[in-house]
């Protein structure tokens, strides 16, 4: 007997690709959690730009984005919540601890050309390539600077993490106009609030 489409489709809430643990059904990408990574910490500063520093607003938007999260009803894992320093491979083993996940780890930028602006969105996998597209796309439409798009990228915590996982760099702090507006806490919130948005959209497809 043929099977029907519909069966079909059922089956494919099984499918396991890459060492991924999301379940991908119709096109939507389904997880009940969000593994949230603020880059650097505690003797690892990031970058040091225009009076700021990086690993402080990677926590401020970590947490501002599990904030969210946890008043749209997910199950949220930081993976610091202090200025310590956590290294990469722990951060892959405490991601790959959270069953039905995704990660994201924010970042912020910097350059020697001070000139570039903008946020940029990196993934490793195709799954994770969805998330990016969809978190690139809010922060072009909710914040001020944009984004400079999406690339692949081989970092560790997107190598090392089985789940679906995107890096969001949300601005160049070596740009001064945007270092501006990275200071600003109003600003702050809505970076978190796109990514959650992106989140949530990548989440209902």
């Amino acid at each position: 007997m043929y099977s029907h489409p519909s069966r079909i489709a059922a089956f494919c809430l099984a499918l396991f690709v890459g060492g991924e643990a999301a379940v991908v059904a119709e096109g939507r990408l389904r997880f009940s959690a969000v593994v949230i990574d603020a880059g650097h910490g505690g003797k690892d500063g990031g970058s040091v730009w225009n009076g700021l520093v990086e690993k402080k607003l990677c926590l401020d938007v970590a947490k501002r984005v599990e904030t969210a999260l946890k008043a749209r009803g997910l199950k949220t894992v930081m993976t610091r919540r202090t200025d310590t320093f956590v290294e990469l491979e722990r951060r892959a083993r405490i991601a790959n601890r959270v069953p039905s996940s995704v990660f994201v780890s924010i970042h912020f930028n910097g350059s020697r050309k001070t000139i570039i602006s903008g946020g940029e969105v990196y993934y490793r996998s195709p799954r994770g390539k969805r998330i990016a597209t969809a978190i690139s796309r809010s922060i072009k439409s909710k914040v001020t600077g944009g984004t400079r798009g999406i690339f692949h990228g081989n970092y560790k915590v997107l190598r090392e993490t089985e789940m679906p996982a995107v890096l969001v760099e949300c601005g160049y702090l070596s740009n001064k106009r945007e270092a501006l507006r990275c200071a600003d806490p109003a600003h702050r919130q809505k970076l978190a609030d796109a990514i959650v948005s992106g989140l949530l959209a990548a989440r209902r497809k």
